[in-house]
């Protein structure tokens, strides 16, 4: 009912930013909390950022204040602003949404931070 389309993932170098988008489609009404999310290989799903529908912020402390997370809900658009990428950064990140009580998750973009 909800499709969750990441872009904007690349391949940097440390130190270098990246700005992620998440595009939501289909029954879009309602939708509460979005989020990032990220996997590295050989690791489980860590959460990085979410944000309520009231715009109200919550970040995983291993971001140490790089990351920046923001939506445009006319455009049904979740962001995360990426800056001061690390290695360990590295990971496919994932965007989430709930609507009614119920989780919807993209397919990931990849992103590879080099040393």
């Amino acid at each position: 009912q909800v499709k969750l389309v990441e872009s904007g993932g690349g391949l940097v170098q440390a130190g270098e930013s990246l700005r992620l988008s998440c595009a939501a489609s289909g029954i879009i009404f309602s939708i509460n909390d979005m989020g990032w999310y990220r996997q590295a290989p050989g690791k489980q799903r860590e959460l990085v950022a979410t944000i309520t529908s009231g715009g109200r912020t919550n970040y995983a402390d291993f971001v140490k204040g790089r990351f920046s997370i923001s939506r445009d809900n006319a455009k049904n658009t979740v962001y995360l602003q990426m800056n001061s990428l690390k290695p360990e950064d590295t990971a496919v990140y994932y965007c989430k949404a709930a609507r009614l009580y119920v989780g919807y998750w993209g397919q990931g973009t990849q992103v590879t931070v080099s040393s």
